[in-house]
């Protein structure tokens, strides 16, 4: 998506016959830098390790935000079952040997996402507990994120790049149409410092 509106060009210091290609392809390389297919609200998917003896992880796209008709930011959950080990189990040995007489460990298992507690704000997801207390290596989350509206650091940032651009003598050509391909071979030199402190906030980071 533009990340500015034709009617807002002029707002951010843009000439009003800038051609919609340039904030088109400044729009794509700020999603590039961010590292997601868009800052506004998107599904994703994700699979991720939980640490042992942990029951809570990170997800990476932020801030989660349901998109409507849903709810929910959390669309699916579910978990792949520990191995328990012997003496690292709360619950006594018995529930860790019946669930692995029934073969559990190993296994996936669907969940409830209403089960799940999140933060929207830092992407934390806290898991249910198993009814023997077994916990899970790796989870699948299907969730969505991103921002309701496109804030205005956001909408600086978009203006930056094009003047950057215009500013490029490669790419300093008056044209109805702009290659973004050439744009995303010039992106590292359109990110200027001011560019990326203005999106710092919105860059995908995937907590280990």
């Amino acid at each position: 998506m533009n990340y500015l509106a034709p009617s807002e060009y002029e707002d951010y210091a843009l000439e009003a016959i800038t051609p919609a290609a340039w904030v088109g392809a400044a729009s794509g390389i700020i999603d590039g830098y961010c590292r997601r297919p868009t800052l506004a609200i998107a599904q994703y998917q994700e699979r991720l390790r939980l640490g042992a003896g942990r029951n809570s992880t990170r997800l990476t796209y932020l801030p989660l935000a349901a998109l409507p008709p849903a709810s929910s930011a959390l669309l699916g959950l579910r978990g792949r079952y520990a191995m328990p080990r012997r003496g690292d189990w709360p619950w006594g040995d018995l529930p860790a040997d019946v669930s692995t007489a029934f073969g559990l460990p190993g296994t996936w298992s669907d969940m409830d996402p209403a089960s799940a507690d999140f933060c929207k704000e830092t992407g934390e997801l806290t898991l249910p507990v198993n009814a023997l207390g077994l916990g899970y290596t790796e989870i699948d989350a299907t969730y969505t994120a991103g921002l309701e509206t496109i804030p205005h650091e956001v909408k600086v940032a978009c203006a930056q790049i094009v003047r950057n651009a215009q500013a490029t003598p490669a790419l300093n050509v008056r044209s109805s149409r702009v290659d973004r391909l050439q744009l995303e071979y010039f992106s590292e030199g359109l990110l200027d410092q001011t560019v990326r402190s203005l999106l710092a906030p919105y860059v995908a980071q995937k907590v280990g």
